[in-house]
């Protein structure tokens, strides 16, 4: 496993911690949560199944980004960073499975993906995921990223008519230029919905990513492994400084403890039981 440095400091509450993972071992760890949160708990097709492991080929050049319970130690949240530069060393991003990058990959500046983002089901009621992202947001200022991006989940519905509605909302308030549009390498089977159905309520942390600024970069990709579609999320973070972000975590929780998303998934998923 590559280096980790400079080290991302330690941030510390009453019950939980934020570090990245330094071993092998720490890896294996976000792993087999990953699998129980994907594989057992919303039933997706991964592989590492036998192992009781949720792998990849780009889990050897991302840093994971763990949340730990303070007392016990236990792994209690993760998700997993791929920097612009490892990208290149594996020659993609994790979203370019799902999307023609194009334009984002173009982008002047540094870029990093957020993807596999997971909480175990007894910590989702919003501190672990704050802490993730308090963790997040100082990653990105000492490295100095320009953009943050990754994939956010959203429940496709019978003929997928849920992920179209919920895309009418989308179209509407938050679509980035047309010059930062991608491409789903697989479309939703319907991009209509019927006259009485106009749109549906955005899930929560996609709510929260539109909010705070981030645009959809277009049309979703199906992915049946999961069951949902993957809306590619672009986030400018260069003004992303100590007091932003906390204002970022503070809203971001807020919303969390407003309502569940109804697609717990999360990548280059964001969601707080998703893939990012």
């Amino acid at each position: 496993m590559p280096a980790i440095a400079p080290a991302l400091p330690a941030r510390r509450g009453e019950r939980l911690f934020v570090e990245l993972a330094a071993t092998a071992q720490e890896v294996r760890e976000a792993q087999s949560l990953r699998f129980r949160v994907f594989g057992e708990e919303l039933g997706a097709t991964l592989k590492g199944r036998d192992c009781d492991l949720d792998v990849d080929a780009f889990d050897g050049v991302c840093r994971h980004l763990l949340v730990r319970e303070v007392q016990t130690g236990r792994l209690v949240g993760c998700t997993r960073l791929l920097t612009d530069a490892k990208a290149r060393e594996i020659g993609s991003f994790y979203s370019q499975n799902e999307f023609d990058l194009g334009p984002v990959a173009r982008l002047p500046g540094s870029l990093l993906e957020i993807g596999r983002t997971c909480i175990d089901p007894r910590f989702r009621q919003g501190a672990a995921i704050a802490v993730l992202w308090s963790g997040l947001a100082a990653f990105m200022q000492l490295h100095r990223f320009d953009y943050l991006f990754g994939c956010a989940s959203i429940p496709l519905g019978a003929d997928d008519i849920q992920a179209a509605a919920i895309m009418n909302r989308v179209r509407r308030q938050g679509l980035t230029r047309p010059e930062l549009r991608v491409t789903p390498r697989v479309p939703l089977r319907s991009v209509q919905v019927p006259d009485e159905v106009l749109d549906a309520p955005l899930p929560p942390l996609l709510r929260a990513y539109l909010r705070l600024g981030a645009r959809a970069c277009g049309e979703p990709c199906r992915d049946p492994d999961f069951g949902v579609a993957d809306v590619l999320i672009l986030l400018r973070v260069a003004d992303l400084n100590p007091s932003y972000a906390r204002h970022f975590i503070e809203r971001l929780t807020a919303l969390i403890n407003s309502g569940r998303d109804e697609c717990q998934r999360g990548s280059g998923r964001i969601s707080d039981q998703g893939r990012a």
